[in-house]
């Protein structure tokens, strides 16, 4: 479970993009100096200008203010000039920067922020991705998303005990998560989603991951079982890990938490103390996470601690599941 060499491997990754973006750049740099030979001129005069005015500041002497200016006036126009061509020709403005799969780092996984260099989110969303297997999970999320959201197996008819029906718990369940996705990054929530199997919980929790990577956040989605067995195996194999491990950061550090099926790991004292650690400091951090379970309110108080669930009740919005089970209505139409 243990990703000691994730960083190095990606890294490795990320200079393999960055030589392909440089024979990428050459290569259209090729083609439109063939094609449009002013605009190599432009690119030598400019390169020429740049070393000029380097030469010109570290001179300095009675005239250099003017003479810096009229450099910078001439490469203006230059700029200029170039900028028209490339649109006349059909030439894209980002054509010579476009070139990055992270346009943000420029493929090195790192950015300046202020007087340090922090990891980018390209790179923390890949080393969530190596530590947790999360690879695969792409294709179902292709499947499982907003744009594949239906209403058609909630029942409209009413639910006395609710008070509504399934499809209306549904439609206000949607809008929320609709706008836990919009208001990510600037209000801060945590939501709670139960019910029996096969409500759609699941399904949402794709929804919702889906629609912020696409929105260039970090997400870690990944099941209880899975979180709890990092937890143990981090705790009994520490003291002979040679390098931190990046697993465990990474349930702190992701934007956004989904921790699917809470309850169905075999619960511990560890695996308790683990839970409260992770959803306490979160919220200390104020990062969000979404947790969806079977359990009821009150079956969580049966398998957790007070300090845990009260966490939980009191710092998420309780979203309740109720209605047929989905896989079961698609079986029986044939439907996937």
């Amino acid at each position: 479970m243990f990703c000691k060499s994730a960083y190095k491997e990606i890294m490795r990754q990320y200079e393999i993009e960055r030589e392909r973006a440089g024979d990428l750049l050459a290569e259209r740099r090729s083609k439109v100096y063939a094609d449009i030979p002013r605009i190599k001129k432009i690119d030598e005069e400019l390169s020429a200008a740049g070393i000029g005015l380097v030469k010109l500041l570290a001179a300095g002497g009675n005239d250099c203010e003017k003479n810096v200016s009229e450099l910078k006036s001439n490469s203006k126009k230059l700029s200029e000039e170039k900028a028209r061509l490339m649109e006349s020709n059909g030439v894209p403005e980002n054509y010579f920067s476009d070139i990055f799969l992270c346009p943000e780092c420029k493929d090195t996984g790192h950015i300046n922020s202020g007087h340090e260099t922090v990891r980018c989110r390209c790179l923390k969303q890949r080393l969530i991705n190596v530590c947790y297997n999360l690879p695969n999970r792409k294709n179902l999320l292709e499947t499982e998303n907003f744009d594949t959201f239906t209403m058609k197996y909630y029942s409209d008819v009413l639910n006395e005990s609710e008070g509504l029906s399934p499809k209306e718990n549904m439609k206000t369940i949607h809008k929320t998560a609709l706008q836990f996705v919009k208001d990510f990054g600037v209000k801060f929530q945590n939501l709670l989603l139960y019910g029996d199997a096969g409500l759609g919980k699941t399904f949402l929790c794709n929804c919702i991951a889906r629609a912020l990577l696409e929105k260039e956040r970090t997400v870690l989605y990944v099941t209880a079982p899975k979180i709890f067995k990092a937890v143990e195996d981090y705790r009994f194999n520490r003291d002979e890990m040679e390098e931190p491990d990046e697993t465990i950061d990474m349930l702190y550090e992701t934007e956004l938490l989904i921790l699917d099926d809470l309850g169905s790991e075999f619960a511990t004292v560890v695996t308790g103390a683990a839970l409260f650690d992770i959803i306490n400091e979160r919220l200390i951090m104020q990062k969000p996470t979404v947790i969806s379970t079977n359990l009821p309110p009150a079956e969580l108080h049966e398998q957790y601690s007070e300090r845990v669930v009260s966490r939980i009740i009191g710092y998420y919005k309780v979203m309740k599941f109720f209605g047929d089970d989905i896989r079961v209505k698609k079986k029986l139409t044939g439907a996937r």
